[in-house]
């Protein structure tokens, strides 16, 4: 049985990661400049995030939830590493994980988090009782090797920064230490200790070539033997990484030509999952120079709001974790269609927030990497970031560098907000002209929630089960509008065509025809449907209108269940 502990520290660890993500991402060069080492580590080690005394579950979930060439080495090496069950045991799990780590790749690097996991291993044997009760001498290890990426790889040190998974291999297993020893407020910015490591050269930046192919993930219902499976698979790719299981093969590997990989694989064995995104889209976003904002912007992903989002006008994202079945991930990295189309076969899922600790370190890394920062947090009646916030700020903001709202929203009309003073502060020089024009922009939003099926509502407890079997008997499908106050029922809309009049009336009571409204039309997984009959007839009214079609936000989707849509709109001012 694993020490709590123990348990605890392997939780903070991957908190900490997921706090520090964007900055893994920034720095994300090797071995491809595709910035998303963050968003992989942070997918990648969210079953940390919930960990059990099953040990076996939790590893298999690890291994599952892999993405990236960073994200399944982690999980290789975290299969060896979990296998401690106390302080004692520490040395031979990490070994063990050293070890199949290094298994995993077809062709292992030093200069990456390997490095670390070497470094970690022969720190644990020299003081194989030490780390748990003083763990500086382990740390001090650690950093050492991280600062000795730029020397072995020379794309690094050509780009002027350190290894993005080292780096984040270190963030985790700092906090792990620290937490084990009693420590966890002796966290340093990770700015304060590897500042001159984490900005990418501009010329490096500007000289990057485009990069063809596909970054994949496939898992695998293995048919061949474990040992066969690395040579095998590494014909297909590069950067290949393989992960054995009892009854499955996880492989990660770069690709130009997917449609070989998968007539290939399906001679290995059935593809249980697949994954790729686009390395050329990836390089190019990655090279693409970052605005200059008035001040930096920080806000919830309850709200409507992407990750494309983010990085395309440069503000940060808190997310929440959204759990299907037993498998929880951050709001942003979960497919939509995948949750809708297992709540429709009557699979429970539920959100949660980010931990207390990880909304300190994610405060604490966006103010170190930004001279002021804005948080357009979600309102106070649906979560209690505001003063989880609020409260870090009185003791950690001495200066009055961060700056928070409590926007009274959530879902569109809180990623209305977010987009419109986003991209004003990259048109602004002055930090006050834009705090000033987000209060203003609270004021004016408005949003309306179209819901299809009240059962949803139901099985989380918004509404008593026998309201909404007759509620669904009588095909009542009401509109809500989120307010300050919370959620209040906004009307009844049977069929499209009042839902469409409804909306049609809202915009009218706050929108002169012929002004140039922004809005924003959420979707579920009726996506065909919003952008076929509802936005063409919104269109038609206001065709000056800046007219968005977004996801709607999974903490609110994940509520008011599959068939929902739902408009946002921000006047013109």
């Amino acid at each position: 049985m694993m020490d709590d502990m123990l348990i605890r520290a392997f939780m903070i660890g991957a908190e900490r990661v997921a706090a520090w993500a964007d900055l893994l991402d920034r720095i994300n060069v090797f071995p491809v400049a595709d910035g998303d080492t963050g968003r992989n580590m942070k997918i990648s080690l969210s079953p940390l995030r919930d960990l059990s005394r099953d040990r076996d579950g939790a590893i298999r979930g690890l291994l599952m939830n892999a993405r990236g060439n960073s994200g399944n080495i982690a999980a290789r090496f975290f299969s060896g590493f979990l296998r401690a069950d106390s302080a004692a045991s520490l040395p031979a799990a990490a070994r063990t994980g050293r070890d199949l780590a290094w298994k995993a790749v077809h062709e292992p690097r030093q200069g990456t988090m390997l490095t670390v996991f070497d470094a970690l291993a022969q720190t644990l044997e020299d003081d194989p009782g030490g780390a748990a009760a003083s763990p500086d001498s382990v740390i001090g290890s650690l950093e050492r090797a991280v600062r000795s990426t730029p020397e072995l790889l020379p794309k690094l040190k050509e780009a002027g920064v350190v290894d993005s998974g080292a780096l984040g291999m270190y963030i985790y297993l700092e906090a792990f230490f620290l937490s084990l020893a009693g420590r966890t407020g002796d966290f340093r910015p990770v700015t304060a200790v590897f500042g001159d490591w984490l900005s990418v050269a501009p010329s490096f930046a500007a000289g990057q070539d485009q990069e063809e192919g596909f970054c994949v993930d496939i898992t695998l219902d293995a048919k061949i033997g474990h040992g066969s499976a690395v040579p095998l698979l590494a014909e297909l790719g590069e950067s290949v990484v393989v992960l054995p299981g009892d009854d499955y093969v996880k492989v990660h590997l770069h690709t130009e030509d997917t449609a070989a990989v998968r007539a290939r694989l399906r001679s290995i064995g059935g593809i249980i999952n697949w994954s790729d995104d686009d390395l050329n889209e990836q390089v190019r976003e990655f090279a693409r120079q970052r605005p200059e904002q008035a001040i930096h912007i920080m806000t919830d992903a309850a709200g409507s709001v992407t990750r494309d989002d983010a990085i395309r006008l440069g503000f940060t994202l808190l997310d929440s974790y959204v759990t299907v079945e037993n498998t929880a991930a951050p709001e942003t990295s979960v497919k939509p269609s995948d949750v809708y189309a297992a709540m429709r076969r009557g699979v429970r899922a539920s959100t949660s927030q980010a931990s207390e600790f990880e909304r300190h370190e994610l405060y604490r890394s966006a103010l170190s990497l930004h001279p002021r920062l804005l948080y357009l947090c979600v309102g106070s009646a649906y979560t209690g970031n505001c003063e989880v916030a609020q409260s870090w700020k009185e003791a950690n903001d001495p200066d009055g560098r961060l700056t928070i709202l409590d926007t009274g929203a959530a879902s569109g009309r809180l990623g209305s907000m977010a987009l419109a003073v986003a991209d004003f502060s990259n048109r602004e020089d002055d930090p006050e002209s834009v705090i000033d024009y987000a209060r203003r922009a609270i004021d004016r939003c408005r949003e309306y929630i179209f819901i299809d099926n009240l059962k949803y509502l139901a099985a989380g407890g918004r509404v008593s089960r026998t309201k909404a079997f007759f509620g669904n008997m009588l095909s009542m499908k009401p509109v809500v509008t989120p307010t300050a106050e919370g959620v209040i029922s906004a009307g009844i809309a049977r069929t499209p065509g009042e839902q469409i009049a409804f909306a049609l009336a809202k915009l009218a009571e706050h929108t002169p025809p012929g002004s140039r409204p922004f809005i924003m039309l959420q979707y579920t997984d009726n996506r065909q449907l919003v952008e076929t009959r509802f936005l063409p007839e919104i269109a038609a009214h206001y065709p000056d209108a800046d007219i968005r079609i977004q996801p709607l936000s999974l903490t609110t989707g994940v509520h008011v269940g599959p068939g929902a849509w739902s408009m946002a709109f921000m006047p013109e001012e």
